[in-house]
């Protein structure tokens, strides 16, 4: 079975930097065997890869593009945080937020790019518990903001010497 770093140069994907985040907070944080990603949106580059509202400007296939970016840069933060990508488990949980148009209602679809690239990455351990959920707005008129939750190996314990 190969590791997801493996499966990620198969793919030809390259984890981006982890984004510095834009206001107090960090871009992940862990607590025992889990990591927790803060919203990750989709910037390449330090800007933004899409903007607007999905049904009004941006299409759904632009949104799954801009789902599969923010799931990539909540991997890497989530990779940073745990000490690399192999040492990610399982994905628990993903959180996707929709800027929506108010007549657009298939947030579910929007969040399929997320979810398929992080099943490519992790293959079954990739298979998660997700919601997607419509919003009026996004920071920086961004379309699409997803969130992870990732289970992670253990870390060794430090005997006391």
């Amino acid at each position: 079975m190969s590791t997801p770093s493996e499966r990620l140069a198969e793919l030809g994907i390259e984890l981006p930097p982890v984004p510095p985040p834009a206001a107090i907070y960090v871009p992940a944080v862990r607590t025992g065997n889990l990591v927790y990603s803060s919203g990750q949106i989709p910037s390449v580059d330090g800007a933004p890869a899409y903007t607007g509202k999905v049904g009004a400007g941006v299409s759904l296939e632009d949104a799954q593009r801009a789902a599969r970016i923010c799931a990539l840069n909540a991997v890497a933060a989530v990779a940073a945080e745990a000490g690399g990508v192999d040492e990610i488990e399982q994905i628990v949980k993903v959180l996707v937020f929709v800027a929506s148009d108010p007549g657009f209602t298939a947030q579910a679809q929007v969040g399929n790019g997320a979810s398929e690239v992080l099943g490519d990455i992790f293959g079954a351990a990739g298979a998660h518990a997700r919601s997607a959920v419509g919003m009026a707005v996004l920071p920086l008129d961004v379309p699409v903001e997803v969130e992870l939750i990732a289970r992670v190996r253990t870390r060794p314990s430090v005997q006391p010497v």
